[in-house]
């Protein structure tokens, strides 16, 4: 009989080395990706995060007014591609090409602007226009996806982009998020599918590592970022109350 304590921490296991992958092989690129969110945030210029598709949308709600979290994050929470719209629904408009073009259009980004792009499989067809969009537009790009999913992901799957695209070689700043192909980690005897997710874990650890990252580039120049304290804590509504003048009408989502 399989023991569900057992197939857990053979999950946490899995976990931990995926995240300690990220730790160990992507710590160039994380400090490189960091660089430009000092610079951004030394301007006191936002940094925005867009995961369109389904569940990479958590990446940016992640960074975004998150207790320990940035104030400079600006998130794009566009509803197409959420969830909460519709689970199926999600997945179509994710795979329509020019759905992504159209939602950075919405945002009027431009060349002093920083896009931070989420999506665990790096291919679709919002995704990529996403950034191809971007690019156009003169925005500097970081992307977060898993790249062997990407390059072993078949150029004629239905979610692929119509270019066959893959976001890490469009970014300016690729973070590798180490994802298995298919997301789901435990093969369990008797089951024809993997269970057990991965990638809210690693999209999640990459960028508060991202975060942290940051935090010490700015500490380094002789600037205090300011960070949101959670509402929830003694004090945190009067904490963050001291910044939100400088916000409020800059971040869309606030």
């Amino acid at each position: 009989m399989l023991d569900p304590v057992q197939l857990t921490a053979d999950y946490m296991t899995t976990c931990t080395a995926l995240m300690q992958r990220i730790q160990d092989e992507e710590a160039e690129n994380l400090a490189r990706a960091a660089a430009l969110m000092v610079d951004q945030i030394a301007a006191d210029r936002l940094v925005h995060i867009y995961g369109p598709g389904g569940h990479s949308n958590l990446a940016s709600q992640e960074l975004f007014f998150r207790a320990g979290g940035l104030m400079h994050m600006a998130a794009i929470l566009d509803e197409g591609t959420l969830l909460s719209s519709g689970a199926l629904r999600s997945m179509a408009i994710e795979r329509t090409p020019a759905y992504g073009k159209v939602v950075i259009a919405n945002q009027d980004l431009g060349k002093d602007d920083l896009l931070i792009l989420v999506n665990a499989y790096g291919i679709n067809a919002a995704l990529i226009d996403a950034a191809l969009e971007a690019k156009a537009r003169g925005v500097a790009l970081i992307g977060v996806s898993s790249w062997s999913h990407a390059e072993g992901t078949s150029p004629d799957h239905p979610a692929r982009h119509p270019s066959k695209q893959n976001l890490h070689d469009l970014v300016d700043v690729a973070i590798d998020s180490k994802v298995p192909i298919g997301d789901a980690a435990l093969d369990l005897p008797g089951m024809s599918q993997d269970i057990a997710a991965v990638s809210t874990f690693a999209n999640a650890f990459a960028l508060n590592s991202l975060v942290i990252h940051t935090v010490t580039g700015l500490l380094a120049r002789g600037i205090e970022p300011p960070v949101w304290r959670s509402g929830n804590a003694p004090g945190g509504d009067e904490a963050n109350a001291r910044f939100l003048g400088r916000f409020r009408n800059r971040v869309r989502a606030l």
